[in-house]
């Protein structure tokens, strides 16, 4: 399948990532219809144009007119969703999502889903700290990764029309990589990130705080105003891979610990150097 203006494309879930999505696309003429359950969401994406057709119910003519099926929901409902609601599916629909793990949800999605249709995973790297379709801005992806995430069971066409997601959307990058090892990259490079951004604001309680900081504290704890609900239920699902992560960055910790203990100056300045060379690679144009 070619993803063109005649591709009827549904997202359900227009929270700040699928209402990036449903931008994104309405912008470059696509046909975007939504469910969610906010009837204030749904106003407002018709009443700016960010979707052609929206509701909150279940709309089984709605569902079953979609070619591309995008769920931007929390792992938890989507897998309830699915299990539902997919009789409404049309035959060959595919199904992506934006989910922020993939190991067990993947499996466990192409297992309940119907053989006539193909779920295929993918993780856009981009967010905002801020919630609800009022922040959506598809210019969030412009300079951001996207990750395919297929299993064995995923067809060349299924990747192929996940790719072309990413594309139409304008992603910098786009790589893939299998359930494991985006469950293992994704424990170090996004959830330790936030784990450590909010171990940061709360592990010193000084009144004030706030006027005394500079940029360094506010960009590294940008990412600390966080969505209890959604990155808990991350946290846990991806449980075995983020404490492994924790585990190494608390040995590289009392690492730094012991060189400050020791007046280790040499070693300081070689740890820093190392850090200045890596992060180079993730400067921006």
């Amino acid at each position: 399948m070619t993803i063109d203006k005649n591709t009827n494309i549904l997202i359900i879930g227009l929270g700040i990532i699928g209402g990036s999505y449903a931008k994104g696309f309405s912008k470059q003429g696509y046909n975007i219809s939504a469910i969610d359950k906010d009837e204030a969401t749904i106003k407002y994406a018709l009443k700016n144009e960010i979707v052609s057709k929206a509701t909150t119910e279940v709309d089984a003519k709605l569902i079953g007119q979609a070619d591309l099926i995008i769920f931007a929901l929390y792992p938890h409902i989507f897998k309830e969703w699915i299990k539902e609601n997919q009789k409404l599916f049309k035959t060959g629909a595919i199904i992506t999502d934006v989910t922020g793990v993939k190991g067990c949800i993947v499996e466990d999605v192409q297992y309940i889903l119907r053989e006539d249709c193909e779920y295929i995973a993918a993780h856009p790297m981009a967010g905002s700290e801020k919630l609800g379709i009022y922040y959506a801005n598809e210019e969030i992806f412009h300079q951001a990764n996207y990750i395919v995430v297929p299993t064995e069971k995923n067809t060349p066409e299924a990747i192929d029309v996940c790719k072309q997601v990413g594309k139409i959307l304008g992603f910098a990058r786009i790589s893939q990589l299998s359930p494991y090892e985006h469950d293992e990259m994704i424990g170090f490079v996004s959830q330790l990130t936030h784990c450590i951004a909010m171990t940061l604001m709360t592990c010193n309680d000084t009144e004030d705080l706030q006027d005394y900081t500079g940029d360094s504290f506010r960009d590294l704890t940008r990412i600390a105003r966080i969505d209890e609900t959604m990155w808990s239920e991350l946290f846990l699902l991806n449980k075995d891979a983020l404490l492994h992560q924790m585990k190494l960055f608390t040995m590289e910790f009392a690492k730094l610990e012991r060189m400050l203990m020791e007046a280790d100056k040499n070693g300081i300045k070689e740890m820093m150097r190392h850090s200045t060379a890596r992060r180079k690679l993730f400067d921006k144009e």
